[in-house]
């Protein structure tokens, strides 16, 4: 093969790659290249360097495992989430309840976030429990991050715009920020949030309808969940290791569980 034939015909290879009814590894390598490459810019401004190394894998994982319908959903995902941190941001600092790196997320937030559904990720890659288990990964991947969304949205509306926040154990009015708090106008943007996610999901075929409205129905439930943990054991004496990270795990991981368990009780024919 001639030295001039070898850039036209590898680009062609990648295309095809990219193109692959099935996804493969190499086609979720590639495609995670070039959409990291052009999306660069808007990277950079959500996520450090770390973090970015980690959504990579993040993204070549969902492609691989559910194709590019997957990493639309996460992409979809990223770019809300990471506008919401950015509301307001200025005020936020100012009252020191704003993310780190002026929101720019670490590879532990990164991993925190989605590591339920790199778990359903894996199942549905290495086909445990075969076809009749194959749309509960796949519901159980989206219903993660509407889970994570519900939870990302609702906390960075609440302390931009919530009037007052309510301990969810007791009602008390705290401060913005507390943990364990949520307000009237976060839980609505965090319920907006998922439900939008989860039509991305139903429009890109991974859930059906019915399947959308658990997704949002289990975010909440886990996110009422998240709080009344963050309310009664975080910042204690003796649960110190229950940071934000390990927080957002049990999140997501509640929400997906939910998610399929749902499904099972109430749409037990639709599992394939």
């Amino acid at each position: 093969m001639a030295a001039s034939d070898l850039g036209p015909n590898l680009l062609q290879w990648a295309i095809q790659s990219i193109q692959s009814s099935t996804p493969t590894w190499q086609s979720a390598i590639l495609s995670n290249i070039l959409i990291f490459a052009l999306g660069s810019p808007l990277l950079v401004s959500g996520l450090s360097l770390s973090g970015t190394v980690a959504a990579f894998f993040l993204g070549t994982l969902t492609w691989r495992a559910f194709g590019s319908s997957g990493f639309l959903l996460v992409a979809t995902y990223y770019v809300i989430g990471t506008a919401a941190t950015k509301v307001k941001m200025a005020q936020k600092e100012a009252d020191g309840v704003a993310e780190k790196r002026k929101g720019r997320r670490g590879p532990g937030s990164v991993i925190g976030s989605s590591v339920a559904g790199c778990v359903c990720a894996f199942l549905s890659i290495s086909g445990v429990g075969g076809e009749a288990f194959a749309r509960l990964w796949e519901l159980g991947f989206v219903a993660s991050f509407c889970t994570k969304l519900n939870d990302t949205v609702s906390s960075e509306i609440g302390k931009a715009y919530g009037k007052k926040t309510y301990l969810v154990t007791t009602f008390k009015i705290v401060p913005r920020g507390t943990e364990g708090g949520i307000s009237i106008e976060g839980t609505f943007a965090g319920v907006l949030a998922s439900t939008f996610l989860a039509s991305v999901g139903f429009l890109m075929g991974e859930i059906n309808l019915p399947e959308g409205i658990i997704c949002v129905i289990a975010s909440q439930v886990a996110n009422v969940g998240e709080s009344i943990i963050g309310a009664a054991l975080q910042e204690r004496e003796g649960f110190r290791w229950l940071n934000n990270d390990v927080a957002n795990i049990i999140n997501i991981s509640l929400g997906s569980i939910l998610a399929v368990l749902m499904q099972q009780l109430i749409l037990p024919n639709r599992t394939s």
